[in-house]
């Protein structure tokens, strides 16, 4: 396994391998991009029956979408989870993948950004879901536009392609229904 550092990144962006839509040269670091948070949120409802977890499953009939208008917040109560999207979309060449991971600034007060899905596949082309939970005795404001993730490279060993259910997710899809 071979994690992507600053140099390596930006070759690959100029190959374009790798492409973040929109990027901005101080939002890499010396192994990872960050990631901003979008206005685009879906918060989880009461349902009458349990969700059975089956691979037609659909997370949006356990939630409901939400945009937070500017200057606007969404608080995060301890223990609560929502789902968040990032304002970048995530382009890559496949031949790479890539891991998200939170930022040590925001963990440090209980800020989780994914539970367990931070794998990203081959040949993604999307924007990111953010599984955001807060474990802090603390509620916790998310602000759009915030830097609240970092997405980390790796070279495959093989070529692949991600084609599945998730393979072209935008803020607007993802707030919708």
């Amino acid at each position: 396994m071979t994690i992507l550092g600053k140099e390596a990144i930006l070759k690959e962006m100029e190959k374009g391998n790798i492409k973040i839509e929109p990027f901005d040269e101080n939002m890499l670091g010396p192994a990872s991009i960050d990631l901003h948070l979008s206005n685009a949120f879906r918060v989880f409802v009461h349902l009458p029956n349990a969700l059975r977890m089956t691979d037609d499953m659909d997370f949006k009939a356990a939630t409901k979408g939400l945009l937070i208008h500017n200057g606007e917040t969404l608080t995060v109560q301890p223990g609560q989870t929502v789902l968040g999207i990032t304002s970048e979309k995530v382009i890559l060449g496949d031949g790479l993948s890539g891991w998200l991971e939170g930022r040590s600034r925001f963990a440090r007060v209980g800020l989780l950004v994914h539970i367990s899905a931070s794998f990203m596949q081959p040949g993604i082309c999307n924007h990111q879901v953010l599984e955001i939970s807060n474990f802090g005795p603390i509620p916790l404001q998310l602000i759009p536009g915030t830097p609240i993730c970092q997405f980390i490279f790796q070279r495959c060993e093989s070529p692949g392609k991600y084609h599945g259910v998730f393979a072209s997710q935008t803020p607007e899809n993802f707030c919708l229904g």
